[in-house]
Parts: structure tokens; sequence; C-alpha cells
């Protein structure tokens, strides 16, 4: 079946995804679009996922406040306004800084939100097992660590 046209307005979103106190609303996932997917992520201060990788691209546009980067062994502030793309496979982490903040995220392919949902299902937002955050991680191919 192919993919259809849709619009998903703000009333039409799916439930806020709690992952690790993060908080991720998917606009579009692969399912419905036939493979790439759009996230919406807000974040209070100091939340972020621990360095990992993952056989998808991603991208992040900052929208509001400031997010620290860790890209390899490279370390950027971005600002609103700021894309950040990642190919499949690059070590990266990110932090949210002062005051929390935003950003649109998009991955090249279906993957990330069903992680997203799993997270959300298996693993305490407050105070996580890293055992079980890392089993659900390693399930749908990411790598935890440098």
């Amino acid at each position: 079946m192919s993919p259809k046209p849709f619009i998903v307005a703000p009333k039409d979103y799916d439930r806020t995804l709690n992952i690790v106190g993060e908080h991720i609303t998917v606009l579009a996932s692969g399912a419905r679009t036939g493979g790439y997917e759009i996230f919406f992520q807000r974040g209070p201060e100091g939340s972020g996922p621990p360095p990992h990788s993952h056989d998808w691209d991603e991208s992040f546009y900052v929208t509001k406040g400031e997010i620290d980067f860790g890209i390899a062994e490279k370390t950027m502030t971005a600002t609103p306004g700021t894309l950040v793309h990642l190919p499949a496979g690059t070590t990266h982490w990110f932090r949210f800084g002062k005051g929390g903040g935003e950003m649109i995220s998009m991955t090249s392919r279906e993957g990330a939100s069903k992680f997203f949902i799993d997270m959300d299902r298996e693993v305490a937002p407050v105070n996580p097992e890293m055992e079980k955050l890392i089993a659900v991680a390693t399930r749908h191919g990411l790598k935890i660590g440098a």
C-alpha cells in the first residue's frame, strides 16, 4: 500500500511519550510516510540521551532554547534556527540547556518511533533501570556508548 497525503494538526497529535524525562510527540511515523519519521521533542534542563548510535540518519532543528550536542569527539551548543544532521552510525548525544528546549527531529527511515513507544512503555521516566534501557535500545538496533 502506498502512503497517502495527511495533515497532523495539534488536536490530532498522538499521546506524548515520556522518554526518561524528555517528551516526544510522533508527528509522522514511517508506517504513515512510507519511510522517514518526524518528531517534536521537548525536554527540561539536563535531559537527553547518553552517547549512542543507530542505523538511520537523524536531523534536529532547534526551535527553542539551547541544546548541547556531542558528535563523535566534538561538542557544540545549538540555538534556535540551527540544524544538526547526523549520518547513520554517528555516535552522538544531546542535553537540553538552561530552562529546557524544543526541537523538531527527522529520521531517514522507520525505527525511532517504535523505539520511543517501547521506551515509554517499558522504561521508567525517572531513575530508569539501565539494564532495561539498554535492552530496549539493543532490541531496536541502538548502540549505547562511544
